[in-house]
């Protein structure tokens, strides 16, 4: 209860906030749908040129990238760490962390929620939504469980892997480390994965498994055939990178000294 009022209170204050400046709200909302409209549109473009990609039409490639849309708007609205070096490192904010009660990551979250983030959640349903109804994609009682199941492992996914790139923070002086590569590559989730060469796919699967956030998920529900067994390993994979995001997170707060003058 703690911590869900703490939520309450922290959710509070980001509203009253966007409602003092609702234009800067509306403003990243815009801006949101369009980076995700201009990805949207190279698809389409692409798709202008060509039948397949890989073995995959038009409409499959649409719901993969819809699927894609969902667990990153959910994380993105949660998860806004990217200056995390510079405000709680470099500035000494982490020290003000450390004396509340409360678990430090817990905090820190709070502190840079971005709900406008959800829309893209909204765009890539819509997404899914309409190439689901262009598919001939049979639905089982049971298939909505699993979708829930999906997704959550694949925002667990996000989570682990970048919580772990954040904490590399409490161990070098970069201001920004290696996060934007990071963020680049989950960026080839959104593709299916038999496009790419032997090396990426690896990459993808089991050292950055970006696959489980986009294709591997919405292949149970293209082709589950051949894409089952990867497809349902995604919460499992969730929870191994989450809990070892998590203990580097820790570890990195347990060698934290304070901030340097």
């Amino acid at each position: 209860m703690f911590y869900l009022g703490l939520a309450a209170g922290y959710l509070k204050n980001y509203i009253k906030t966007r409602l003092t400046y609702r234009s800067d709200f509306w403003i990243e909302v815009l801006s949101d749908l369009l980076f995700n409209g201009l990805n949207l549109l190279f698809i389409l473009v692409v798709f202008n040129q060509t039948d397949s990609l890989g073995g995959w039409n038009r409409e499959q490639i649409l719901f993969i990238y819809g699927f894609f849309m969902i667990p990153y708007g959910l994380f993105s609205a949660v998860f806004n760490l990217y200056g995390f070096s510079e405000r709680y490192i470099v500035k000494g904010e982490m020290d003000r962390i450390l004396t509340r009660p409360a678990y430090n990551l817990y905090q820190i979250i709070l502190e840079n929620l971005d709900p406008a983030a959800l829309f893209s959640s909204l765009a890539g349903a819509v997404v899914m939504g309409y190439s689901w109804t262009k598919l001939d994609i049979s639905w089982s009682w049971y298939d909505p469980f699993v979708f829930i199941a999906l997704i959550i492992g694949a925002v667990m996914i996000y989570f682990g892997v970048f919580i772990a790139i954040t904490a590399t923070a409490f161990y070098s002086d970069a201001p920004t480390g290696i996060m934007p590569l990071i963020w680049n590559i989950q960026n080839y989730g959104r593709y299916p994965i038999t496009i790419y060469n032997k090396l990426l796919k690896g990459l993808l699967t089991f050292l950055l498994p970006f696959a489980f956030v986009g294709f591997y998920p919405a292949a149970y529900f293209l082709d589950p055939d051949n894409w089952m067994g990867y497809a349902l390993m995604t919460p499992v994979v969730g929870i191994v990178f989450f809990i070892l995001g998590l203990f580097i997170w820790n570890t990195g707060v347990h060698r934290y000294r304070g901030a340097g003058s």
